[in-house]
């Protein structure tokens, strides 16, 4: 809710301190804000140049979640409206704006049918009057955490579990619903466009007899005829050794004619955070591989295929290289590499792809709270940055690490990062409040959180050879208020990000432009 963040952040790689790195930014106006404590949970075009962001606010001495606060920014970052949605009890899922309207999507239980039902609240982003409808109920027993979120630690014995996914371009999105209770075990998947008509339903329970599926990303094809999704698959009847993997990674096309699955994992190759990616005709997964069947990652993979047969054409497994180790480890298979969570893909006009990847995971602990008693914590760390471009047969051109380490108990929105590609370069933002880099040994640049509350904001880029340099872009005498630097608005044809600058009872809009 608030910034509970301690971040270090540090750059193992071979560097140059950017000269004039072409990177322009505005600041938008200061303005007061009613909720101190808030998480900000989409950023939307408004279709004018516009944007509009939809936050959670919490409120009372003890925080509870109170609401939705909207607000709507013009073309030149001034505030046009404010909006209160006071709604308590449905878990906010998702929410996107088409054809002039702001949808935003819960789940709630309904004691009175005793269903999960999924509802969309609508409104014209010009006069904001909130409708309401119900576009799926799912008969069930109450259960606890029913919305699976979680990347690690997927608990499919609640009885029921329901998870959404929407794809990059907000097209459409994807509903699975799994039940267990004795010997009833049914999972059936909804496919709906993003005007909330229903495109598709398939009942999916012959292949959960022995697999629990967890599904993590999705494409559509420009029709939306097809949808793929990326589940990472968990045996249920199969005893394994403790250093053994108990999931495979799959792909499930569905279409009017019912699913197909296709499995990646051969003899000593094992998939791992795989993403499925259209381009012109084709359909790709990229990801990475493991050699062994334990959590160890040990380079690349990448599979071209036929969107209708989903044959292969070509496979790739490329093995990280020695550059890259150094630069995670300072030396050549040190440690392992592990935890990778994919965050974007894109293709440059040469039909060469560039994608990043970040080092995520959680851990838990115990600790006294203020009464005596004990209290578990959860803490969430956004690691090492990991980016890879591959020529268009899969082949890897390069692939670097970029160490950072951020942990935080609170807001993930100033954590992590945000990135952009123009043309074959990639630029990454940080926010940080190191005032100047540490070098050690002539490669490993180190920045180290510092005492002022203020964030400068770094860019590092990553150019078409795989060669980096950064610069410090903001300084934190102009930025007063800190970036929630890993959720901006990306506008790919602009080449600029939006950012939502915000601390306490102060916000603000900056943008950042690629020249």
């Amino acid at each position: 809710m608030n910034l509970k963040s301690f971040i270090v952040i540090v750059f193992a790689i071979s560097f140059s301190y950017g000269q004039g790195i072409p990177v322009d930014y505005d600041f938008g106006e200061k303005y007061p804000d009613r909720y101190k404590y808030s998480n900000l949970l989409t950023i939307s075009d408004d279709g004018y140049g516009g944007s509009i962001l939809v936050r959670s606010y919490y409120t009372g001495m003890i925080l509870k979640p109170k609401g939705y606060f909207i607000e709507h920014y013009d073309k030149d970052l001034k505030l046009v409206e404010e909006y209160n949605l006071k709604l308590k009890g449905p878990e906010f899922i998702e929410g996107f704006i088409k054809n002039g309207q702001l949808y935003l999507l819960f789940l709630e239980y309904n004691l009175t049918s005793a269903s999960y039902d999924y509802l969309a609240y609508r409104s014209p982003i010009t006069d904001f009057q909130f409708t309401t409808e119900k576009i799926l109920s799912i008969p069930s027993m109450p259960v606890d955490d029913p919305y699976d979120h979680n990347y690690y630690n997927r608990d499919f014995n609640s009885g029921f579990t329901t998870t959404t996914l929407i794809d990059d371009a907000k097209s459409a999105f994807v509903i699975s619903a799994h039940f267990k209770k004795g010997k009833t075990n049914k999972h059936l998947i909804y496919v709906f466009n993003t005007s909330l008509k229903k495109i598709l339903e398939q009942d999916f329970s012959d292949a959960i007899e022995d697999k629990n599926y967890a599904f993590e990303s999705m494409e559509v094809s420009p029709n939306l005829d097809q949808t793929f999704i990326i589940a990472k698959a968990y045996f249920t009847k199969k005893r394994f050794k403790a250093e053994e993997r108990r999931f495979q990674y799959e792909l499930i096309k569905l279409d009017s004619n019912g699913y197909n699955t296709k499995v990646f994992d051969v003899e000593d190759k094992y998939s791992e955070a795989l993403k499925p990616v259209l381009n012109k005709n084709d359909l790709y997964c990229v990801g990475f591989y493991a050699n062994r069947k334990d959590n160890r990652y040990n380079g690349v993979s990448f599979f071209k295929m036929n969107p209708l047969t989903l044959e292969i054409s070509i496979t790739k497994y490329n093995p990280f290289s020695d550059q890259f180790m150094n630069d995670k480890f300072g030396k050549e298979n040190a440690e392992q590499v592990k935890n990778l969570i994919f965050k974007n893909v894109s293709f440059t006009k040469d039909n060469t792809i560039l994608f990043n990847a970040e080092e995520y995971f959680v851990t838990t602990s115990v600790q006294a709270n203020s009464s005596g008693g004990r209290l578990r914590v959860e803490r969430f760390h956004h690691n090492d940055i990991v980016s890879v471009k591959l020529n268009s047969s899969g082949e890897m051109i390069w692939a670097r690490n970029i160490n950072k380490s951020e942990v935080t108990q609170g807001d993930g929105a100033y954590a992590s990062y945000s990135s952009i590609c123009k043309n074959n370069d990639t630029y990454f933002f940080i926010s940080t409040a190191a005032e100047n880099p540490q070098l050690l040994n002539n490669e490993r640049l180190i920045f180290k959180q510092g005492l002022s509350r203020n964030r400068n904001v770094f860019v590092i880029l990553l150019n078409d050879e795989g060669k980096i340099s950064y610069e410090k872009i903001i300084d934190d005498k102009e930025a007063r208020l800190p970036l929630m630097v890993s959720k901006p608005l990306l506008n790919s044809e602009d080449n600029n990000l939006l950012f939502y600058a915000k601390r306490g009872t102060k916000k603000q809009l900056v943008n950042i432009s690629l020249n």
